[in-house]
This record gives C-alpha cells, structure tokens and sequence, in this order.
C-alpha cells in the first residue's frame, strides 16, 4: 500500500498543474469522489502553491497514510532536516480542540512509530484557512515533537519557516532512505481490533521488526495446526503464552478474525470472560462501523456480537444440552481464568438450576467442543501472573481435563508454559512433561507490544512484586528514559503528572485495586463501578471518562485494555512491613490479614495487573495516611514508598499547577 496519494519533490509540485495533482488524488482514492472532498484539495493544493512558492526546498506527501489510527493525514512536508504534519480545516475560521488534537496525534504517531521520523523534529501545523493568526515559536518537547501550530492560510509560509530546536540536525532528509525506514507501530487493542474487523492485516497494524516477537509468526503457526486438525479431522488445543502487554488477546483477535474471513465455515469467534474487555471491543467495534458505513448502531451491535462473544453466555447456551457447536475454531482469552471445579458447579447449581453439575469450566468447554464428530481447535490465551480473582483455575485444570478425559485430543504448547509465571501448580508442571505435548516456539510471545516504549517492563513489575529492589533498580535504571515511572504522596501532584504528560488524544486515567477501599479518604472509591465504555472511549469532556480522573478502574476493569498514561493508586492492602509484603483485607471497620496463599498471589497479580497497563508511562501514588484514622495510619504507607523509592522509582517533584 502507497503511503500517500500523492508524493513529489516541491519543486515538482510548483511545476504541476492544478488538476494533474488532483487527478492523482483522484486516482489513489479508491472510492467515490465526494464533492466536498475534491473542494477540499484543490482549497490545499492552492494555498500550498501559494505559500511554498517563496521556498521550494524539500519534499511533499498529500494523504500521507498514519496506519494506526487507520486516517491520513492531509499533508507533510520534509525540508531542512525537519517533518511538518499539516492538517486543513477549509474554510474555519477558529481552531477546535478536537482538530488541534488531531494534528498532534498524527505527529506523535510518526515520531513513535515511523523509524524515518524517530531522530526528526517534528511540527504539527493546524491551518484554518479563514483564521487570522501569526505562528508563535514553537514549543518543543524532548522528544522532538513540538505543540501544535496554529495559523491561517496566509501564515503557513511562516509557519513552515520555524527552526527545529537548537541540537537538531538541519540536513535535507534523504526522502528515498526515509521512505523505505517503515512503519513499526504497536496498536492498542481496541485499534487493532477495529483494524482487524475491517479486514486489514496484522502486519500492517503492529510491529515486525526482528527485535520484537512477530505475531504473524504465532498466527501462522495456529493456522498450520488448524489446517493439520481439518486435513486430518482430528481435534487439537494450543496454549499460547506471553508476558503481560505481548499482544495475546491481539494474537487471539487476529486468528479468529482471519478464520472467519477465509474460512467461512468454521464460523470462529474470539471468546472472552472479561466483561469490560467485551463490552469496550464491542462498544468500539461498533462505533467505528457505525462512523465508517453509517449503519444504525443496533445493526452493528449484532454484527459484532457474533465476532466477539463473552465465554460465559457461550458457557451457559450449552449446559443441559447436546446441541454440536456451530462453531468449528474458538479462541479462549485469558484461559487461566476459567473456573475451577468447585465454584463453576456451586455457580451452576445456585445461578442456573443445573444440580448435577460437576465440572471445572475448562472440563464443561473441551466437552463442548469435543461433540463435533469430525475436527475443531480451541486456542486458550495464556497470561503470566494474571489470576486475579477467587475460584480461577490457572492451567492445571484444563491439562487435567486433557488427560484424564479428552486423551486423544492433540495439544500444542508454548515451550514456557511450564514456568512459575504461567502455572504455579506443580502438578501442571509433570503434566506438561508428557511426551504427546507437542511444544513450539512460536506460541510464546516473549516482548511487550502494549508499551513500545518498555519492553522490560514486565521484568521490573516481576522484580518489585518479588521483593527485589535491586533488580528493579536496575531494570528501571535501562528504561527510565523512554518509560517514566514516578512516585507521589500527593494525589493532585499524580493528576497534574498525567495532565502534563499526555499530549494530543494520549488517554490517561486512575487505576486502583478492588480492595484499597482506605483509599476513599482520598476521594477515590473503587466500590463506585464505572461503566467500562464510557471510561475508555469516550472524549475529555465527558465526566464518566478516565480523563476526568474522578471515576477509578480496578483490575478487574482493566485487565487485557489499557492506557496511555496510568495513575496507580496504592493501598494498604498491599504494604511492606520489614522488608516483606504483607497482605490484607478490609472488612467491616478493620484490616485483616490474608493467610490464604491463592488470595496472596491473587492479590500480588491484581497490582501486576495495575502496574503493566500503561503503554508510556505511570505515577503512584501512595497517601500519607493520617495517624488519627486508626484504618489509615501513616505506617501502613510509609514502608511501602520507601521501598518503591528504593526500586528506582523517582519522586516528582515541583508545585501543583
């Protein structure tokens, strides 16, 4: 795919006519021609003759494509060792927020993600065409990327006349070389399976450089064990790990999405027990197709209701049945979350008269699956450390139900499935020793796409949850400058950290456990539910979204999303106590101790949870405490930063804006 409609040299495009420039954009189009778009361009093409006529050094992109965002961005230039993303609004006369944010994001996803751009100052310049507004410097911040410009049409020479900062290179870029430096980006899940429902690759929406793990590789490998499975109509599960942001649920979406593309009649869906991570995918799925096809909403809804479904309502439409699934290829997410025995029969037997029922929910799905006389597969996503609530099985009970009632299925396993990470159970561990488990590379995805940024992160959260100060010190001492990480006693400093620190659309928002109910006090109530769509999709001046920092995620709302930029709020549920973690929970009007060990590790892996989703960076924030609320004392908190201070973490400092 060209990654503009149209490209030339300055001087090129002085020289070409009018309508030879537009007929270009025409062509590259591919879709029908609205009026208001051709009026649109050839309003560009006029002004730009116009204002590069007194400089016609360097080179221009119409329609430049930003695949992450799945947009493009109305022009960019490259003169002087510099990049200018332009953005017309024609005829405005008056500079929107959203418009200004736009132009921002198309120049921080280029210097993120375009390895052309990565060492480039970049210069966002919004043109209302009608506004009478002379540029001002530009802002830059570290990273090259400076505020947006705001200007008229008859300001844009002046705008794309202000120098780079001062350390920057002002070399003419070799636009062949910049060209062919590629476009790496890591999506968030919600782009990417918007992308993915459009039809569109994984390769064109996440990265493939060799130092990542490529996750066409995992999809190619399950798609050569279900055409294995098919040829030989036999039935086959694969366990797919990976550490916490590696792309699993992407790798998940990814397969079932091209399954159903090619091979209608497998009829495979993406199957999760995570109700917000449903609820969001399916709230913008269906905004995007409303948006694009201008569909009523319902009539997306269920268009993509069928792609995307929750594992329990699939679950609940097989038991006291014999129906054969119509599905041929389902896709578990989060698999380690299944329930075990006891609590999906006590669920069964309580919520839905279902008296005999006495299986673990791994057992109850193979069992579903295996009523197919011929072939099918089931994919169960894995995640390292993401057991987070009461009754989870981890893996132990979906080996269990392989060997002890489904032993001619065939399994295929990621070769770390073994690890402490990925089962704590020992007798998973000699399970997975048998020799009919076939293992593959390729089902183990090793690097963390949802921070591009940090690829260790995941090292650093396991080693400051491990109690290793000094190997998080070190692990954050190597990441530091591309992932900050800092610490504050004081809430308002946390909010004005993200406020300050997210640019453009960056989503931002508060994230708590589901048990730091001291942290009320504070203003912040995780017993207070949000409403998950609301929370992730929706815009700044909406109050129920994270970006009013008001409303508080849990990690049972955020487990498998993410976020830009994240404010962990740290409770004394979780505290250090001479050099140990202790563990408790509030009931009633007092902490108690939690002497279960499954509720230990549940709540170590809810704070994993907590510190691994943002993509760019977080802020903790730990309270003082207040020594007259005997539920709160400063030494329930005081411990707890020291020893995250001692791991690296640095204080912020300066005064609340």
């Amino acid at each position: 795919m060209k990654n503009a409609y149209y490209s030339a040299s300055i001087i090129e495009f002085l020289a070409t006519s009018d309508d030879a420039v537009l007929g270009e954009l025409t062509r590259a189009h591919h879709h029908a021609l609205e009026h208001e778009q051709r009026n649109a361009w050839l309003g560009q093409i006029t002004i730009l003759k116009d204002q590069l006529a007194q400089d016609a050094s360097g080179h221009i992109f119409f329609e430049f494509s930003i695949p992450r965002m799945g947009k493009r961005a109305d022009v960019l230039i490259l003169r002087k060792g510099m990049a200018f993303v332009v953005e017309f609004k024609v005829g405005s006369s008056s500079f929107d927020s959203y418009a200004i944010d736009q132009v921002h994001d198309y120049a921080l996803d280029l210097k993120n993600f375009h390895l052309g751009c990565h060492n480039l100052p970049i210069l966002p310049v919004l043109v209302a065409t009608r506004a009478v507004t002379t540029p001002t410097a530009a802002r830059w911040a570290d990273d090259l990327v400076a505020a947006p410009v705001l200007v008229g049409a008859r300001n844009l020479t002046a705008a794309l006349a202000l120098g780079g900062p001062q350390a920057a290179c002002q070399d003419e870029i070799d636009v062949g070389a910049w060209c062919a430096a590629g476009y790496r980006p890591t999506p968030t899940i919600i782009e990417a399976a918007e992308a993915l429902y459009r039809s569109h690759a994984v390769e064109e929406i996440s990265r493939s450089d060799a130092g990542a793990k490529n996750l066409k590789a995992t999809s190619d490998r399950i798609a050569e064990i279900i055409e294995a499975s098919k040829q030989g109509n036999r039935k086959s599960i694969c366990f797919i790990t990976g550490v916490p942001g590696a792309g699993k649920t992407l790798a998940g979406l990814n397969i079932a999405a091209k399954r159903a593309e090619r091979h209608k009649d497998e009829h495979a869906v993406f199957l999760s027990g995570n109700g917000p991570l449903v609820d969001v995918l399916r709230e913008a799925l269906a905004r995007d197709q409303v948006s694009r096809d201008k569909v009523k909403k319902g009539d997306a809804l269920r268009s993509v209701r069928r792609f995307i479904q929750n594992i329990h309502h699939f679950r609940d439409h097989y038991v006291g049945s014999t129906e054969v699934p119509f599905e041929k290829v389902v896709v578990f997410d989060e698999a380690q979350r299944a329930w075990t025995s006891d609590q999906a029969s006590k669920f069964m037997q309580t919520k839905r008269g279902q008296t005999d029922f006495d299986m673990s929910e791994p057992e109850f799905l193979i069992s579903v699956m295996d009523r197919h006389e011929n072939w099918c597969t089931i994919v169960c996503l894995i995640g390292g450390g993401q057991e987070i609530n009461t009754g989870e099985a981890g893996l132990a009970e979906w080996l269990t139900a392989l060997q002890q009632k489904f032993p001619g299925w065939q399994v295929n396993a990621s070769e770390l499935l073994e690890d402490r990470h990925y089962t704590a159970s020992q007798e998973a561990v000699d399970m997975l020793t048998a020799p009919h488990i076939r293992k593959h590379e390729d089902l183990h995805l090793s690097v963390s796409m949802r921070s591009f940024r940090a690829e260790q992160l995941s090292a650093f959260v396991s080693d400051v949850l491990d109690g290793n100060s000094n190997g998080a010190h070190a692990t954050l001492d190597q990441l530091r400058n591309r992932y900050p990480i800092a610490i504050t006693r004081d809430l308002d400093l946390a909010r004005t950290w993200l406020k300050n620190r997210a640019r453009g659309s960056e989503r931002f928002g508060l994230v708590a456990s589901s048990g730091a109910l001291r942290l009320r006090p504070e203003g912040i109530h995780v017993k207070s539910s949000i409403d998950p769509a609301s929370w992730f999709l929706n815009e700044k001046s909406d109050v129920r979204s994270s970006y009013y920092l008001e409303d508080v995620a849990t990690q049972f709302d955020i487990q498998g999303l993410e976020l830009d930029w994240a404010g962990v709020c740290w409770d004394a549920d979780l505290r250090r106590v001479d050099s140990e973690w202790q563990f408790h929970t509030f009931k009633g009007t007092k902490w108690q101790n939690v002497r279960n060990e499954t509720n230990r590790t549940y709540l170590l892996n809810a704070y994993r949870v907590l510190l691994t989703r943002a993509r760019q960076g977080f802020v903790i924030f730990v309270p003082r405490g207040d020594d007259a609320d005997p539920t709160r004392p400063s030494s329930y908190y005081d411990e707890t930063f020291k020893y995250l201070k001692q791991c690296g973490v640095k204080e912020v400092s300066g005064v609340k804006l």
